[in-house]
């Protein structure tokens, strides 16, 4: 795996081939994943095969409007969608807000307000792996708030360092772990772990969760990175 792998897509949809392209650049250098399409039927054939974490959709493009394909889209799909609206047309973010759209950006803007803007819309609509009871790794299921991990019902013995990285990694998912970063979480947590010990814990952690820890489906390595679980 890779750092990419993870990094959130979002799909960019406006006629202006000359803002397509900036918005592909500025976003790609600020870590997301960037697909770029002029209209709503290239976004829709892109939607048929990607899944993607956000949508910019242009409202004033030729053919499907962005307000009409917003509406479509909410009958099927909870994808964010930022709008780019004309400045000054209240009528169109009010539409674009009615008909499920998550937030919008008057043009011309700023590219930081829009990294900004999705950003906080990301947030709004992460999950917290918290909020999960267990977080499934195939046969197993690890308690992310008692710390507690099982195998088929049963219970499995977890030292207590193991427990504390599970845990961080558990509340987590999908995130990106620096080794420095585990280090730091783990000492909030009470363990005490160096950082050239990480891959050595990293890899105990495995032999219990994987089952082919050479070959880990779970408990990712980002080369050159760091660490990020993955669950079912």
């Amino acid at each position: 795996m890779t750092a990419a792998d993870i990094q959130p897509h979002v799909l960019v949809v406006d006629d202006d081939t000359r803002l397509r392209d900036l918005l592909r650049q500025y976003l790609a250098k600020n870590g997301y994943r960037v697909t770029t399409v002029a209209n709503a039927a290239e976004a829709r054939e892109h939607m048929a095969a990607l899944a993607f974490d956000l949508v910019v959709l242009d409202v004033t493009m030729p053919g499907e409007d962005g307000i009409s394909f917003t509406r479509s889209l909410r009958g099927s799909m909870t994808v964010p969608i930022l709008l780019l609206t004309a400045r000054g047309e209240a009528d169109d973010r009010i539409a674009g807000l009615e008909a499920g759209a998550d937030d919008y950006l008057a043009k011309p803007f700023e590219p930081r307000e829009l990294l900004l803007r999705a950003a906080a819309v990301l947030r709004r609509v992460q999950k917290p792996a918290e909020a999960l009871e267990a977080l499934q790794l195939g046969e197993f299921a690890f308690d992310v708030g008692r710390g507690e991990l099982s195998k088929n019902g049963a219970p499995v013995r977890l030292t207590g360092t193991e427990t504390a990285l599970l845990k961080l990694l558990g509340s987590n998912v999908r995130t990106l772990l620096s080794r420095t970063g585990i280090v730091q979480g783990l000492t909030e947590a009470g363990a005490s772990v160096a950082e050239r010990s990480v891959d050595v814990h990293i890899a105990r952690l495995r032999r219990k969760i994987e089952p082919d820890p050479r070959n880990p489906r779970y408990l990712k390595t980002v080369w050159g990175e760091g660490y990020v679980l993955w669950p079912d």
